[in-house]
């Protein structure tokens, strides 16, 4: 699976970018490697994603499994 940039580059989907983001964003390595392969699995059917669907899926679930993170996500954005 590749992903679209902003910019238009493509590149592959690499799954730890999302684990590393996630905890960063305040989530524990379980939960982030968790997030990570639910994101993945839920967008294995598609060749090209944007990073923006990317997004709108690791915010989904962290809003839903672990607001703690969700909120370090989003305050790391609004910077």
């Amino acid at each position: 699976m590749k992903v679209r940039r902003r910019n238009g580059r493509r590149e592959d989907f690499v799954r730890e970018k999302i684990v590393v983001a996630v905890f960063k964003a305040g989530g524990s390595v379980r939960r982030a490697r968790l997030v990570a392969k639910q994101v993945e699995r839920a967008l294995s059917g598609n060749s090209v994603v944007t990073t923006e669907r990317v997004r709108t899926e690791v915010l989904d679930r962290l809003r839903r499994r672990d607001p703690k993170a969700y909120r370090g996500w989003m305050s790391y954005r609004k910077r």
